[in-house]
């Protein structure tokens, strides 16, 4: 089997003769220094710390260190950029979330999401529960649906960001039951939680893992998950299509992304690799410990699979005519 480094030799050679009177890509590629995995978030949140799970099982794969490169700024715009006007020769990648294909249908971006990147590979799903205030009478999603149809506009919702996942998750949520409760934005999971528990709000959606504590303290209560399994996180917890709702089933997700134009060959190659890296029992493991469904998503599956959310998000955006001020 070839290795990453041969591809990347073979693909310079053939682009020689592109390059004229200045260094070509054959000799601006590093066929064995760092891959440089751009996080475009802070160092130390969530995104970082699966970009920096990911990286060392993913270097050991390739032959080559991953080294994670935090360029936060923009809504991630800002490292998303600089990925997108890399050089296609396997040694700048991007890991970024499912805010990847909904922020197109939000503002207008310095590139293009679907045509300025190659899709390598999902690294995981992270699903969404539906939580309320423990003071709410409600056992069910059935309950919840009831309560609010007879009461339109009394139930309000907190959402973690305005256009965010789990704005998005809340408005297809209203969308598929036909109920009528209101949007509270926030800047952040930690105040948006912090009034769902003192009742301020009533209703959100938020990721397993953000809200377990307060699950397992009995500060909330979780009614479903938006996964179409259970989550691991929350085995007792139904999902959406055993609540009666099976077409509702979306999660926030992270991935990993190279440069548009990228030789098949070494796209192929960097696509197989990061999927055996999350293939690894203890990278796994790892992964579900930190709330993530781990995925086996890579190649043409993950580039599909892109395509179609971005679809989905966008017709969710239009659908509740969402827009950022």
């Amino acid at each position: 089997m070839m290795t990453l480094a041969t591809l990347l030799r073979r693909a310079a050679l053939g682009l020689i003769v592109l390059a004229a009177g200045g260094a070509s890509l054959a000799a601006r590629a590093d066929e064995t220094g760092p891959v440089r995995l751009v996080a475009p978030y802070p160092a130390g949140g969530p995104a970082d710390v699966v970009a920096r799970l990911v990286a060392e099982p993913i270097g050991r794969e390739l032959g080559r260190p991953v080294i994670v490169d935090n360029r936060a700024g923009a809504s991630g715009t800002i490292g998303a950029g600089a990925v997108a006007r890399a050089e296609p020769d396997g040694s700048t990648l991007l890991f970024n979330t499912s805010i990847q294909v909904v922020l197109p249908h939000l503002m207008r971006l310095p590139y293009d999401t679907m045509n300025d990147f190659t899709p390598l590979a999902q690294v995981n799903s992270i699903p969404f529960v539906l939580v309320i205030n423990r003071d709410l009478p409600f056992q069910s999603v059935a309950e919840l649906v009831a309560y609010a149809k007879a009461h339109p506009g009394k139930l309000n919702y907190a959402s973690n960001s305005p256009g965010g996942a789990s704005h998005l998750a809340a408005e297809q949520f209203k969308r598929i039951t036909g109920v009528d409760i209101t949007h509270v934005p926030y800047k952040g999971s930690a105040p948006a939680l912090t009034d769902l528990i003192g009742g301020r709000v009533q209703v959100m959606f938020e990721q397993g893992p953000s809200a377990l504590s307060f699950l397992k303290g009995g500060q909330l209560r979780a009614l479903a998950v938006t996964s179409a399994e259970r989550a691991d996180i929350l085995p007792d917890v139904p999902t959406f299509g055993e609540a009666g709702y099976p077409a509702f089933v979306y999660s926030n997700w992270q991935g990993i992304w190279g440069p548009a134009n990228m030789p098949p060959a070494v796209a192929e190659a960097l696509s197989q690799a990061i999927a055996r890296a999350l293939r690894q029992p203890s990278v796994r493991q790892r992964l579900k410990d930190l709330g993530t469904q781990p995925s086996d998503l890579a190649g043409a599956a993950f580039r599909d699979f892109t395509a179609r959310q971005y679809d989905y998000v966008g017709d969710i955006v239009r659908a509740a005519s969402i827009k950022l001020n």
